[in-house]
């Protein structure tokens, strides 16, 4: 059924054009302008039909909430009689999708309003696939198809149509300032600038000039004012990255910014608005700094609104051929090289690899792949040395089908074992000489992925 807004001030044609246009359409007579937002706003009407049959002392009303109606993309049929063509004119110019004669041919006006229903339907769906698009490319960078990228995915969605503060966490080179312009691209602030500042290479004593600016003659050395970037950001987005690096006399500062939405450059009283979006960013635990009082956790709970954290790329493995294959297009072309392939002996070594510097150094390791081979594709020793040790796998290409991931895991889990061994069984000091997380090193010797081996290692070093 289709919803149809009257926008008339003739009671009488409700029931008239319900009964001619019979029961696919459902017609709601609404005789001013309030009344048809507020259904508008709920998407009460599929179509508004806008009769401008009114009174001449009314008309000049009806036709300026008429441009409003149409103002608001909801897709309208003008009706009116010869004597106000110019007007119905005008208005279909501003975005109407018809015009049909008073009193209407029933045949042509429900025509006209399955035609302009099916439109805005059309023009809906295309909406949304564009919305779509546009969360791919905005995260061009962010590669991969596993559970934990999806969800980084969807949160970044979430985050893009809201104002609140975003805190992005994840170990150095997980890619969180991607995530923060993904964010930024997708919301209502995107064409508008983006300001990353990495906190943690300013120096201390700059760290104030810098984000609030300066008047000239604040302090030794200034030869003129200069805005900071809170000012540059303008009402796009700043991101502060490593905000775990900023002393604690300049997160009271930054507090007070962010509670009042205001702050001063300094050398000057004159208070300037903020208006950007602040997205931060940390590679340290937030919430383990506030226990040590390296953070202030009143500036914790300010910025820990919605946090998303970027996965290492250990405890996503299953991405590690997606990206590598993205890098080697993307190389490939910027130094001519005709390499189109990794072959299957080194993409199972970057596979086996734990990846400590993680995205941005499969980034490194592909591009480097690529300046040092000769051929079409990337072989195992045009790896790095540390990647194709002999201590991370021995490669046989003629394993029976399925045997070389059952290898790999059992490989694995010696690796972890044998670290918790090493360190008398404590697995964070284990973790940390893998290189590795600790949740990570939890899974590589649970028993439902390593089977006997693990129960057997398990009675070995007492692990549960």
């Amino acid at each position: 059924m289709i919803r149809i807004g009257l926008y008339s001030e003739d009671r009488g044609l409700q029931p008239l054009l319900s009964s001619a246009l019979g029961k696919e359409f459902q017609v709601l007579v609404k005789s001013n302008e309030d009344e048809i937002n507020q259904m508008l706003d709920v998407r009460g009407f599929d179509v508004v039909i806008l009769d401008l049959d009114s009174s001449r002392e009314s008309l000049k009303e009806r036709i300026a909430g008429s441009r409003r109606i149409i103002a608001s993309q909801v897709p309208s049929v003008v009706m009116a009689d010869d004597g106000l063509r110019t007007a119905a004119v005008e208005l279909i110019q501003l975005g109407a999708y018809g015009f049909c004669r008073r009193p209407p041919s029933i045949r042509d006006l429900k025509t006209m309003l399955q035609r302009a229903h099916e439109s805005s339907t059309l023009k809906q769906e295309l909406r949304t696939v564009q919305k779509r698009l546009e969360v791919v490319s905005s995260c061009d960078r962010m590669i991969g198809s596993s559970p934990q990228m999806n969800r980084v995915y969807d949160l970044v969605r979430r985050a893009a149509s809201l104002s609140a503060s975003v805190l992005v966490t994840g170990e150095t080179g997980t890619g969180k300032e991607l995530i923060a312009r993904a964010i930024h691209t997708l919301g209502n602030r995107a064409g508008r600038p983006f300001v990353p500042v990495c906190c943690g290479s300013i120096p201390e004593t700059l760290v104030e000039a810098e984000l609030f600016g300066h008047e000239k003659g604040a302090f030794t050395g200034t030869v003129g004012a200069r805005e900071g970037y809170l000012e540059e950001a303008g009402d796009g987005t700043l991101f502060l990255d490593e905000i775990g690096e900023l002393s604690l006399s300049t997160q009271v500062k930054l507090l007070r910014v962010l509670q009042q939405r205001e702050f001063r450059r300094l050398g000057s009283n004159k208070l300037v608005p903020l208006h950007a979006r602040v997205i931060f960013a940390s590679n340290q635990d937030l919430a383990d700094m506030v226990v040590r009082k390296e953070f202030r956790n009143d500036l914790y709970y300010r910025i820990d609104v919605l946090k998303i954290d970027a996965p290492p790329l250990q405890e996503h493995p299953e991405d590690i051929c997606e990206i590598a294959t993205y890098f080697l297009q993307q190389y490939s072309e910027m130094y001519h090289k005709s390499i189109k392939t990794i072959e299957p002996g080194a993409m199972a070594l970057l596979k086996a690899y734990s990846w400590p510097g993680n995205v941005r150094e499969l980034e490194n390791v592909v591009q480097r792949s690529i300046i040092l081979s000769d051929g079409e594709s990337i072989r195992a020793e045009d790896l790095p040395s540390t990647i194709r040790t002999d201590q991370v796998i021995t490669i046989d290409c003629y394993h029976p089908a399925g045997s070389f991931d059952r290898d790999l895991r059992e490989y694995k889990f010696k690796l972890a074992t044998t670290a918790v061994r090493d360190n008398n069984g404590n697995k964070t000091l284990a973790a940390r000489s893998l290189q590795i997380s600790r949740a990570y090193l939890h899974r590589l010797i649970r028993r439902d992925e390593a089977g006997p081996l693990a129960e057997q290692s398990d009675r070995d070093l007492g692990v549960a």
